[in-house]
């Protein structure tokens, strides 16, 4: 009876030191990170009109990024976004966003991103976005982010959209 007693002791022990040993360790900063996502423009508002995505045309954008985190508060950011664009049953590659910017972790698994853009269609602007973090996994995140892109330029009037982007950051 003692040396079973024994045996579960010590199995619990050692389970309990696993277990300690196993836990992840506080992020060493600067620490970097990427994602990929799907972005999907919703709605497009300018003075001349407002525009819907699904009304017609499709655009979808593909980003993919690298976060550079100074600290736990504050980092660096650099996305890619390839935009397609699918209209009367023709695909294209429409436009390339570049989009550098400034991470702010606000806590709660929310994050905020001040990013400038600049469009291989000739237009630039910049792009507040809200990012939550859904669900956080071992080596990854998955998230979704609403980006507010404001452009200027390319003798068009300014424009305001609204959309939805959900992606995979590890």
């Amino acid at each position: 009876m003692r040396k079973g007693l024994f045996t579960f002791v010590v199995a619990g022990v050692l389970l309990t030191i696993t277990q300690l040993q196993a836990q992840d360790k506080p992020p060493v900063y600067p620490r970097v990170a990427g994602y990929v996502g799907l972005l999907h423009p919703l709605l497009t508002y300018s003075q001349q009109e407002m525009s819907s995505n699904f009304n017609g045309y499709y655009v979808v954008g593909l980003p993919t990024g690298i976060n550079l985190w100074k600290s736990d508060r504050v980092g660096f950011s650099v996305e890619f976004v390839p935009q397609i664009r699918v209209e009367n049953g023709v695909s294209r590659m429409s436009n390339f966003l570049f989009h550098p910017g400034l991470l702010v972790n606000l806590g709660h698994g929310y994050t905020f991103a001040g990013r400038v853009a600049f469009e291989t269609s000739g237009r630039y602007g910049f792009t507040p976005v809200l990012n939550k973090i859904v669900k956080r996994g071992r080596s990854s995140t998955l998230f979704v982010a609403v980006p507010l892109p404001v452009r200027f330029g390319l003798d068009r009037p300014a424009s305001l959209t609204a959309g939805f982007q959900f992606g995979i950051g590890f």
